[in-house]
């Protein structure tokens, strides 16, 4: 009995396709299109009441045309753009939140030693994603282990009677 040639490379097709590298979420924009999220829209050009109450020009400086996303937010939201805080800054308001997390010490460049940490550990275990038929959400693969379940972490509160909110019915798998 012969296999035809078809299935066959069909099949091949199909091993081969499986070990290609796409990483944990595939987050990629699908095409090569432009990304409608990367154009901001200018404000449309008006007439002052006064041409002498204009600002000097100031080359490289802002235009009052110049899109503002995040004071744009602000003001969206029913806020004062003008009261922006600085990113470095912590606003009076979680001043006792950032003392308190920071109690033992703060350490630097803690993004960079955690990424480098995670990527050791989807190193060690990239063997859970190598041939797959269908696809799977690795991120749920590799992380299973260091996930909280919400059922059994509400049900230990309730055995201590803390005040829990209520919850919907866990999921029959």
């Amino acid at each position: 009995m012969r296999i035809p040639f078809g299935v066959i490379v069909l099949a091949g097709a199909l091993a081969v396709s499986g070990c290609a590298q796409k990483g944990l979420r595939v987050l990629q924009k699908p095409g090569s299109g432009p990304d409608e999220f990367l154009i901001l829209p200018s404000k449309p050009l008006s007439t002052p009441e006064s041409y002498a109450s204009l600002p000097a020009p100031t080359p490289g400086g802002s235009n009052l045309t110049d899109p503002n996303p995040q004071a744009d937010a602000v003001a969206a939201l029913g806020g004062r753009p003008g009261a922006l805080v600085p990113a470095a800054a912590v606003p009076s308001g979680d001043a006792a939140l950032v003392t308190a997390s920071s109690r033992y010490g703060v350490e630097p460049g803690v993004r960079e030693t955690l990424a480098s940490e995670d990527a050791k550990f989807r190193h060690r275990n990239r063997h859970l994603g190598r041939i797959k038929i269908v696809p799977v959400d690795r991120y749920e693969q590799l992380y299973r282990k260091q996930s909280i379940d919400p059922f059994a972490v509400s049900d230990q509160f309730r055995k201590t009677g803390a005040a829990t909110p209520s919850s919907p019915p866990e999921e029959e798998s």
